[in-house]
């Protein structure tokens, strides 16, 4: 009779904790319309952002810091300052700031920006018009201050580009160009299903004839994925440069779950969601002239990160001539704290040397928050339902969700694909 008025508490419901990534979208990819979508495809960009964010020069610091102001999301500030840890080199610390206004806060493909440094270029200006409603935009770099300028690419560049979803093409010039440097570059990539395929044309100094073999690029991938770092993607890419060099690339992301028992935690959490991030990049050279003079005429370089909770990310690449690993601690105060260091050891030598770097950040959000209990959300420190996950011995189940059918409607700006449109 008294279990009529006084009900047993039914016990919390398993949960899964889901880390944000440490850094998405890519500080990188906010620029990416100032770049042909040629060099920016085919994985490249996962790539760049996998060898080399987070290792930093041997022997060498790097602090940097990213602001945007609370009364104006329109605009923000990163201030970088790097250089040698001791005075036995001649070099000297380097200090430069960009100052970026971007028109819409959800939108970064339409923007200007100042970037001012110690060395060239003292001052640049960068702009970028995007319209998304027909395709076309409009983009350019100008330097306005330079110690000295040398040659047409220091006095600036232009660009118009056209871009849907499974086409872009475009094209650079240069405002004081000759008649022999018209156009810098001109691209044409094209997405059919899973494969995307692209041609690249950038014109030799002093032969810039269309019939000449090395003034062209072309490259294809073939890729399953959203773009969305809460769904397991992968990319191969082939690319011929210039008829000289021949690169073969990989890069795959797994979003993987994995028990956990953390005492810090409830007993209802029961996993935790982790990210790995694997790259393979082959560079081989095709040109006979630079075999006969004795050069290096291929490298390599294997890398993986994992990201085993919000606050530790491990990364390792492997190559030829030497070895680095990196570690990295993340705190998400507002604004975010990072401390990195990074070991490279030189297999001349064998000598291991080091390198650090500090950042602090308030630009991309770290709150993910949905309220469907079968949806897991990115988020720092909220839980979320974990219904339909079944933990058997020996088997990882991997994150399912809206996003595998292409639903980004509900996603937070930050993780929503970046390629809408190529």
């Amino acid at each position: 009779m008294w279990n009529w008025f006084w009900k047993q508490p039914q016990p919390p419901p398993p949960v899964v904790l889901v880390p944000p990534l440490f850094d998405f979208p890519p500080i990188s990819a906010r620029t990416r319309m100032l770049e042909t979508s040629y060099n920016v495809l085919f994985g490249k960009l996962a790539l760049k952002c996998l060898f080399d964010d987070y290792y930093y020069q041997a022997r060498h610091f790097t602090t940097r810091i990213m602001l945007k102001p609370i009364d104006d999301p329109h605009v923000d500030l990163i201030a970088t300052v790097s250089g040698p840890l001791d005075n036995k080199t001649e070099e000297n610390i380097t200090g430069n700031a960009l100052f970026r206004w971007q028109s819409d806060v959800n939108d970064p493909h339409t923007f200007i920006d100042l970037y001012v440094s110690t060395i060239d270029p003292i001052l640049q200006m960068r702009s970028c018009a995007y319209y998304p409603k027909y395709g076309f935009g409009a983009f350019g770099v100008f330097p306005m201050i330079l110690k000295k300028r040398v040659g047409s690419d220091e006095s600036g560049m232009m660009g118009l580009r056209y871009g849907s979803g499974n086409l872009s093409f475009g094209v650079t010039l240069l405002p004081f160009a000759t008649k022999d440097e018209l156009p810098k570059t001109a691209w044409l990539v094209s997405r059919m299903g899973r494969m995307t395929a692209g041609v690249q044309y950038e014109p030799q100094q002093g032969n810039a004839k269309l019939s000449n073999l090395m003034n062209w690029s072309c490259a294809m991938s073939y890729g399953v994925g959203s773009g969305s770092p809460l769904s397991p993607s992968f990319n191969f890419g082939l690319e011929l440069v210039k008829s000289t060099q021949f690169v073969a690339s990989f890069y795959q992301h797994m979003v993987v779950q994995r028990r956990v028992k953390n005492p810090l935690e409830q007993n209802s959490v029961v996993g935790i969601t982790n990210y790995i991030d694997f790259g393979f990049e082959l560079q081989t050279s095709v040109d006979d002239a630079i075999a006969a003079n004795n050069i290096s005429d291929s490298t390599f370089q294997i890398g993986a990160s994992w990201q085993a909770n919000k606050n530790f990310l491990l990364k390792a690449k492997v190559g030829p001539s030497s070895s680095s690993l990196a570690l990295a601690f993340k705190s998400w105060w507002k604004p975010s704290f990072t401390f990195s260091i990074s070991a490279t050891r030189d297999r001349a030598d064998g000598k291991v040397q080091f390198g650090f770097g500090i950042q602090s950040e308030s630009l991309r959000e770290a709150s993910y928050q949905r309220a469907d209990p079968n949806f897991v959300m990115l988020t720092p420190s909220k839980e979320h339902l974990a219904e339909g996950i079944v933990w058997e011995t020996g088997k990882r189940p991997m994150l399912q969700s809206d996003i595998n059918a292409g639903h980004f409607d509900g996603l937070p700006r930050e993780m929503r694909p970046l390629d809408k449109f190529l």
